[in-house]
């Protein structure tokens, strides 16, 4: 079993397992269950009456940032506690203080002896109440503190109307659906127990592991179900619905939940948890968890969303551990992304089982008997010194020995070409990617980036030269494949499954100082742990600031600065440049990148759109593939433009890849042979 989109494996030559595919909100079950009811937010596949549209690989996203990353820093926090006498100590992730939500009188000071139930977000400011349930922005704390002094009693921030009836009705279904949920061990069929326990992989997972996680299975939908109870009553919030679906020697695990996956925030287990426990395994899988319990006896939770994203909300329900060992899956990119959470949690308290042969995933090393509270035991510290020898590299160098496709990213769909020279998008890279003026730079890199995007590659963009409706409206062309101007009945459920793809825009447009980018980037990979940010592009980063400098010295000032960032954060930046003026009828080589070579020696990867014919074939645009650093694997493939999908393919016909070697022999080849028959005019 694979998680969060890596390439599914064949186990002793039976079945192929394949990532987990969340679907949308478990609408489709409502109208058998309850009567027709049906939460907000859910809609039907266009296409598929009566089936809700299901998506492979994405596990959720949380809602788009409204304006600029916040400001405060955490020297701002602590001083401004301190001046307004508010006792609070430090957390990993947190700072703790009591809660301004619970006691009589607000216009009391709070005691250094009452519950710290509220916790504030080192990184952006925003608090949560562990009692109560308030959360909300430095802001609104910095608001509430100032409403105590006047001795008025705080008010948690509230949600809109029309949240709270959309949280209400989720509940509602949740409620509606759980009920006529059954524990496996009810089942009256003792044969349809087993085949379930086996359908899902969980033989081993005895009853009593199943009865203390409460764990239900819903007949009617062949599912497992998940709940998420509240931790302030216990009340039941929603759920989570697992089902598996065959198609050949293909098995999947489709995920639905209530409410929606950007309001589902259940950290399943978290109700097991005793104030006294300091250690704690973290997971990407609710069936992972079970089996650690079973197996070794220990603390575990699983995450929301899997190995996709960390929310910081949850942060505060984690302050508790001294030490957390997360194993969220047996794939390189669960690895990657446990390093990338171990930053949120603190490096100094975390460690990691990074995945391998003898180390898969917990509910699989329970099925085959494998030594759980070993594995536990050899999991590596995730802080380490600036320096380390090659003893500290050998087992990651192993791995990537061992998983060369995994290692070389994940692979576009769209453009199976473009995996055959890159062989994949890698995190921590810096591509440029350059084009004439009108080739369509911007329509062909949106679909390079959505392609990704649907596989949950959390997707940022930064579309500084056209408004971000304009993009959102290209993209969702490309998405549904279809012009929706001439089916405009469609544009609701095309619209819902595009709201769903981890997909976010920053709000700015026209010039804008590179510090501002930067730190709305630095912010968004906190906060939605985005893995590819996308600049559109790289001359509007150059603002009325550099007038009085040199624009070279500019410009390679900002390329190194999302070099430095690309790395630091484990994160993919796509930077688009414009070329230099150069005669229309001369192809663009990487020294026609506008500016000095920084930016190519910079890139890990440099694309070029061309955009005049093939010497040997039909088309006039193709893709070239000029750096390459990952492999050296450099060359070029044709594209065919659909107008009315705006989307760029490859050719139908038979495409034959051309190293850029090839190329130059041919085109060596051709002047010899033009120069040997030819006249010249005087």
């Amino acid at each position: 079993m694979q998680s969060g989109g890596g390439a599914g494996g064949c186990r002793g030559g039976r079945m192929a397992l394949v990532p987990l595919r969340p679907g949308r909100a478990a609408s489709r079950l409502l109208p058998l269950l309850c009567g027709g009811a049906r939460s907000k937010g859910a809609s039907l596949s266009p296409g598929a009456p009566g089936r809700l549209g299901q998506r492979r690989y994405k596990k959720g996203v949380l809602p788009s940032p409204d304006g600029p990353a916040p400001s405060v820093s955490i020297t701002e926090i602590r001083q401004y506690l301190r001046a307004q006498d508010i006792p609070f100590h430090d957390g990993y992730s947190c700072l703790h203080t009591p809660s301004l939500f619970t006691g009589d009188r607000g216009d009391q000071p709070l005691s250094a002896n009452a519950p710290f139930t509220l916790f504030i977000d080192k990184t952006t400011g925003s608090f949560l109440c562990t009692a109560t349930l308030a959360e909300g922005t430095w802001q609104d704390f910095q608001a509430n503190v100032e409403m105590r002094h006047h001795g008025v009693t705080p008010i948690p921030p509230a949600n809109s109307e029309e949240t709270e009836e959309e949280m209400r009705q989720a509940r509602e279904d949740a409620r509606c659906i759980w009920e006529r949920a059954l524990p496996l061990w009810e089942l009256l069929d003792e044969k349809e127990t087993r085949e379930t326990k086996a359908l899902f992989g969980i033989s081993q997972v005895t009853d009593a592991t199943l009865k203390r996680f409460g764990v239900r299975y819903l007949r009617a939908a062949r599912s497992l179900v998940f709940p998420w109870f509240s931790p302030q009553d216990a009340t039941l919030k929603g759920l989570k619905l697992l089902r598996v679906e065959k198609k050949g020697g293909t098995k999947t695990y489709v995920e639905e939940t209530l409410p929606r996956f950007d309001s589902y925030r259940n950290l399943f287990g978290l109700p097991l948890i005793g104030r006294r426990d300091t250690e704690l395994v973290l997971t990407g899988w609710e069936l992972d968890a079970l089996a650690l319990h079973q197996a070794a006896g220990v603390a575990s939770l699983a995450l929301p969303r899997g190995a996709s994203s960390l929310p910081p909300t949850l942060l505060p329900y984690l302050e508790q551990f001294k030490r957390i060992t997360l194993w969220l899956g047996e794939d390189l990119r669960s690895w990657e992304a446990a390093k990338l959470f171990a930053r949120k949690l603190s490096l100094k308290r975390c460690s990691l089982v990074r995945p391998g042969n003898l180390q898969p995933r917990p509910l699989e090393a329970l099925n085959q008997g494998l030594n759980v509270t070993k594995i536990l035991r050899s999991a590596l510290l995730a802080s380490h010194k600036s320096i380390i020898s090659f003893r500290q590299l050998r087992e990651e160098v192993f791995g990537e020995l061992v998983n060369t496709e995994q290692v070389s990213g994940v692979k576009w769909a769209r453009f199976p070409e473009l995996n055959k020279l890159l062989k994949g998008h890698r995190r921590g890279e810096l591509t440029i990617f350059t084009g004439p003026t009108g080739s369509g730079k911007t329509t062909f890199i949106s679909e390079y980036a959505l392609d990704l995007c649907m596989q949950g590659v959390c997707t940022l963009w930064g579309s500084f030269e056209i408004n971000n409706v304009r993009l959102a409206k290209i993209m969702l062309t490309q998405f549904a494949g279809r012009r929706l101007e001439d089916q405009l009945e469609l544009y609701d459920e095309w619209a819902d499954r595009f709201e769903e793809l981890p997909l976010y825009f920053m709000t700015f447009h026209g010039q804008q100082n590179i510090k501002t980018v930067i730190d709305t980037m630095q912010h968004a990979v906190y906060m939605y742990d985005i893995t590819h940010v996308v600049v559109d592009n790289l001359q509007f980063m150059m603002g009325h600031e550099h007038l009085s400098v040199d624009r070279l010295a500019a410009q390679d000032f900002i390329v190194g600065a999302f070099r430095k960032f690309a790395t630091d954060n484990t994160c993919h930046i796509t930077l688009i440049i414009h070329p230099r003026k150069e005669d229309d009828e001369k192809e663009l080589q990487t020294a026609s990148i506008f500016g000095s070579a920084k930016a190519s020696q910079e890139a890990d990867n440099v694309l070029i759109l061309q955009d005049r014919k093939l010497v040997t074939g039909p088309g006039k645009r193709y893709l070239q593939v000029s750096k390459n650093r990952f492999d050296g694997d450099v060359g070029i493939f044709p594209l065919e433009f659909s107008k009315a999908s705006l989307s760029f393919s490859s050719s139908k016909s038979k495409v034959r890849l051309k190293k850029m070697k090839e190329e130059k022999e041919i085109l060596a080849n051709k002047i010899v042979e033009g120069g040997s028959g030819a006249s010249k005019k005087p």
